[in-house]
């Protein structure tokens, strides 16, 4: 009986997530949108950050991007997971893959901490894309910003 020594062959996962931050007055009240497609099953989530400006903002919702997508995968299935990021901030991917310098200091630290995050997983790709292709993150910025105002008036 012979054994075959054929290469191991690891199957990596393929999570593709949309993001997008926004701030009305930049810096202001600002939000971020995430659209998480894995397979079939797509998740939404919106969230308010406080003020910020835009691009704060569009690297929170790549931060909260992964975060969320490591907490639902786990230790072991991130480390075999390739994500690909899209998002319509040209600053954000140019600066992630090395293309642009990070000047802002304000941007430094969330730059740091998104890299680390991307360390954890199989591979993170950033892409560029026209924000008409990013309206459901969009849209979802801007629910969480206009239920924030809506509450604000309550008060």
């Amino acid at each position: 009986m012979s054994l075959s020594k054929a290469p191991l062959t690891i199957v990596m996962k393929r999570v593709d997530v949309y993001c997008d931050g926004g701030a009305r007055g930049n810096p202001g009240p600002a939000a971020l949108g995430v659209v998480v497609h894995q397979g079939n099953l797509t998740k939404e989530y919106a969230q308010c950050l406080g003020r910020a400006t835009n691009n704060e903002a569009e690297y929170q919702a790549a931060i909260f991007a992964l975060k969320k997508i490591k907490q639902i995968l786990g230790k072991k299935e991130t480390k075999a997971t390739t994500v690909r990021v899209y998002s319509d901030s040209e600053l954000l991917v140019n600066q992630m893959s090395g293309i642009y310098k990070i000047q802002k200091l304000n941007l430094q630290p969330l730059f740091l901490t998104l890299w680390n995050l991307s360390l954890d997983f199989g591979k993170v790709q950033f892409h560029a894309i026209p924000r008409e292709e990013n309206k459901e993150a969009d849209a979802l910025v801007n629910k969480a910003l206009d239920e924030e105002a809506r509450l604000k008036k309550l008060i």
